[in-house]
């Protein structure tokens, strides 16, 4: 019996020993295989000189903006990945450089890149122009930090927001589809009041971003689609409710819009103080058409000479001059 605990003993030794001895062999592998960041600034270096584009002091700009990227927890596989799409499609330096700025700095400002990545890498997929990958890229950027400032003020009024990182890129979504900044804080503030989910909150920040694009659609601008949200959550407290009411308040405008003459004048929005000016052109008189005064009359033909009037009769006409 004593042998039998003895044998049991030494065999759950054993598999420890086993165990530890694979644990640590993976380790020193794994190890092994992360390179230092010298290691990988030479591979960096490496992919950059493949590339007949980029002069000795261009690689040396981005070797820096690369070392910076890392020092700040950029991952090298991410690092990589761009300089490797830069060389691909000969992508300029300069424009290399300004995508890496932006990254930086949305980076030390603590909001998440992954997005801006993610981004930069589509455009690469889609041969994207770098004017529209920078200007994507950094509209992405200053909606996080529009986000960051949302999310911070309900936090300093009290509000206790469960999930802020994937609560940040929500609202970060929103502002892309031109949702007011207003309206994503009442969202924000009522949502969480009301103790819905992040789930939640995201469905009614979706559907604010549909109302938004619906609303573009209709040929409202910015300005005017804020006023339109703004006036709908001042006349309810029902998050559904509000939903409708701004649907309603679009197809209401669509409908108007589309009565104008030619459907080329924009609807206006009534505001407290009156009715908004629409932002359209008047179209300007067809080639041909004669302009009409306020009378409603055509003005009188002018230029050439004029035709002189028939005498009353009676009269005799006036002998010619000489």
């Amino acid at each position: 019996m004593k042998l039998n605990k003895n044998k049991i003993k030494f065999k759950l030794i054993f598999s420890l020993i086993t165990l530890l001895a694979i644990f640590s062999i993976a380790i020193s592998a794994f190890t092994a295989e992360e390179p230092t960041i010298d290691e990988q600034l030479e591979q960096l270096k490496n992919i950059l000189d493949s590339s007949s584009t980029y002069s000795a002091f261009q690689t040396t700009m981005l070797l820096k903006s690369t070392q910076q990227l890392l020092d700040a927890g950029i991952s090298f596989e991410d690092t990589r990945g761009i300089i490797e799409s830069s060389v691909e499609e000969s992508f300029d330096a300069y424009s290399v450089k300004k995508v890496f700025d932006v990254i930086l700095e949305t980076q030390q400002e603590n909001l998440p890149t992954e997005s801006l990545i993610n981004k930069m890498n589509e455009g690469f997929a889609k041969n994207a122009d770098k004017t529209v990958i920078i200007s994507v890229i950094s509209t992405k950027a200053e909606n996080l930090k529009k986000a960051a400032e949302i999310l911070n003020e309900s936090k300093q009024e009290g509000l206790e927001v469960n999930g802020g990182e994937e609560m940040l890129k929500i609202l970060a979504d929103s502002l892309e589809n031109d949702v007011p900044d207003e309206s994503l804080s009442w969202l924000l503030k009522t949502g969480t009041a009301e103790g819905k989910s992040i789930i939640e909150i995201s469905e009614i920040s979706e559907e604010l971003s549909y109302l938004s694009l619906l609303a573009i659609d209709s040929g409202l601008t910015s300005e005017e689609i804020a006023l339109l949200f703004k006036k709908t959550i001042e006349s309810s407290t029902n998050i559904e409710e509000i939903c409708e009411n701004i649907q309603n308040s679009l197809e209401a405008q669509i409908s108007t819009a589309k009565t104008e003459t030619g459907g080329t004048v924009k609807p206006s929005i009534t505001s407290d103080s009156g009715t908004l000016p629409s932002s359209s052109i008047e179209s300007p008189v067809e080639v041909g058409e004669t302009p009409t005064q306020d009378a409603g009359e055509a003005p009188a033909e002018t230029g050439g000479t004029p035709e002189p009037s028939a005498p009353p009769e009676g009269e005799a006409p006036p002998p010619p001059e000489n």
